[in-house]
């Protein structure tokens, strides 16, 4: 790492394991919460039939927004989501407001933590 570091009230995620719908579902309603690098228009696409497809979008969790409210997904989601340690919390916290979060596992550096966890409907 060249020491550029994002922003730390961001946060990135990367969504997969699912359909495009859902990963459409997943940012809308994280796009409800907080302001994105993913915009409305912004429509997930499957460009693989062979390869499993990521699906990457940054947050910046300094302001909340008031959400759309819990999300209903169609199966469930891994998302796999890196920031600093508030920022993680914060994001965490709004996961939990809009969906059923089971921790999978969590790596904590020095300035960063990551988790890996599945997301399903409330």
């Amino acid at each position: 790492m060249d020491g550029q570091r994002p922003h730390p009230e961001s946060v990135s995620v990367e969504i997969s394991g699912c359909s495009k719908d859902d990963a459409r579902i997943v940012f809308d309603a994280l796009c409800s919460c907080f302001t994105s690098d993913r915009c409305a228009e912004d429509v997930p696409e499957e460009l693989s039939t062979t390869r499993p497809t990521v699906w990457l979008g940054t947050f910046d969790v300094a302001e909340a927004h008031e959400g759309a409210g819990p999300a209903r997904l169609s199966s469930s989601v891994i998302a796999d989501v890196q920031g600093g340690y508030w920022a993680i919390d914060r994001f965490r916290t709004t996961l939990d407001s809009l969906f059923s979060v089971h921790d999978l596992s969590t790596a904590s550096g020095d300035q960063e933590k990551e988790l890996h966890v599945r997301l399903e409907s409330r």
